[in-house]
């Protein structure tokens, strides 16, 4: 199944240095259009805004899971082991480059406007009217599906799904380094050489030969590093919540026949939930920033105000609360209105939640969505879940809440503060 190149392509990456394609077939992927559209599409979404470094594409992480997946395989193969089927290289190093193909501008925001779903896109792309579906054939017809299958987690082989989505994957470890890289930080800095010398393959799984216990722990605090100093700082999720609201505001005005000055068939086809694989191609974060700017002179306010405020990054103040209840945050939905604010715009609450590790549970049924437990192997060659060898896992394994966040626009509150209730402005710090 693999037909090397006559001469090795050699990719420079800030990451790994350098990323190799061997295969015919990977680099007829890369080279498809679908995955070229991935350098418009940030990796990071609107982290932009509050990292001024991750401006790092959805195409560059692609090819760092694909070296990281590459790497992985060829120590198996160098070392001859036994519990690695050969025959699975290909497969796995396609999808590995290809897991992120149905990412859309800004994904996770309009995934969460418009219940879509980026690995459900993936998926279509796959196996859909497309460049990549016919380089994939050239392998065999059954093979884009069985790529498929891999980011469906469905593929009959778990050890090859491992590889792309597991609790300690190609995927991870390569936005976990790429991440801390382009924004500045070293939470997300591990030992990555180290882990993938100590990564086996037994008995249909990946394991962690037990030596490399402490780098995994490493990994691991990483992690949970990065999500709760990275990707959920405040500030970013105050442009998230800006974002939502934009393509919720221009989702319903929409419905409600509205006629925008500025409208392209993907973003109509987008709010009518009728997008096909060739249109959701065509949405990429420079299509959805010029909507923004020519939004910005909509006669709809609100849409207008939002879009302003998202282009010129003139995002939602917050506070934070270490405790929240539902009646009071109804008594600022009663004095936002009181006030003329909208409260479905004007005021938002959010609180990030994070799995750092999912502690493995004996006699429990799996989720299909569950990712595998990191296994470790001693030199009996006895299998152990990691959490019950390591205490620093079992201290942050779990699900851990952070604190409770009230996003509003301070500009607008502040013009009407002689109006809100005295306890409100001291709380806002608007007196």
């Amino acid at each position: 199944m693999l037909r090397r190149l006559e001469e090795e392509k050699v990719f420079k990456d800030p990451v790994h240095h350098s990323v190799y394609v061997q295969d015919a077939t990977i680099w007829k992927l890369i080279n498809t259009p679908e995955f070229q559209r991935l350098r418009r599409i940030r990796q990071l979404g609107t982290t932009y805004l509050t990292f001024h470094g991750a401006e790092h594409s959805r195409f560059s992480h692609s090819l760092g899971v694909y070296e990281i997946t590459r790497k992985i395989i060829d120590q198996f193969e160098r070392n001859r082991y036994k519990d690695w089927p050969q025959e699975e290289k290909l497969v796995s190093l396609c999808a590995s480059l290809l897991h992120d193909v149905g990412h859309g501008p800004f994904s996770h925001a309009i995934e969460h406007v418009f219940q879509t779903d980026h690995e459900k896109w993936t998926c279509d792309i796959i196996t859909g009217d497309t460049s990549i579906h016919r380089v994939l054939r050239e392998v065999g017809e059954d093979f884009p599906g069985k790529v498929a299958d891999v980011i469906r987690k469905t593929y009959g082989k778990p050890i090859v799904v491992s590889l792309v989505s597991s609790q300690m994957d190609a995927d991870r470890m390569d936005y976990l380094l790429r991440d801390a890289y382009f924004t500045g930080v070293n939470y997300g800095s591990f030992d990555l050489d180290r882990i993938l010398r100590v990564l086996r393959p037994y008995q249909g799984a990946i394991v962690v030969k037990e030596s490399g216990m402490h780098a995994v722990e490493a990994y691991l605090m990483a992690r949970y590093q990065m999500y709760w100093q990275v990707y959920f700082h405040p500030v970013t999720r105050s442009s998230d919540i800006l974002l939502r609201q934009i393509f919720r505001r221009a989702g319903e005005l929409y419905r409600e026949g509205y006629r925008f000055g500025f409208l392209l068939p993907p973003l109509r086809q987008l709010f009518e939930g009728s997008l096909t694989v060739e249109g959701y191609l065509s949405l990429d974060d420079a299509l959805v920033q010029a909507a923004f700017g020519q939004w910005i002179h909509e006669e709809d306010r609100l849409l207008s105000d939002l879009c302003r405020r998202f282009q010129n990054r003139r995002l939602y103040k917050y506070i934070t609360l270490e405790s929240l209840d539902e009646t009071f945050l109804d008594r600022l939905r009663k004095e936002w209105v009181e006030i003329g604010l909208h409260p479905e715009y004007h005021l938002e609450m959010d609180t990030p939640v994070d799995l750092p590790y999912d502690l493995y549970k004996p006699g429990t049924e799996p989720d299909v969505k569950e990712k595998p437990p990191i296994l470790l192997l001693d030199e009996k060659e006895r299998v152990s879940e990691i959490s019950a060898r390591s205490e620093i896992i079992r201290s942050i394994a779990g699900l851990h809440q952070g604190k409770y966040y009230i996003y509003y626009p301070e500009e607008e509150l502040r013009a009407r503060a002689s109006r809100l209730k005295p306890e409100t402005r001291e709380l806002l710090n608007l007196q």
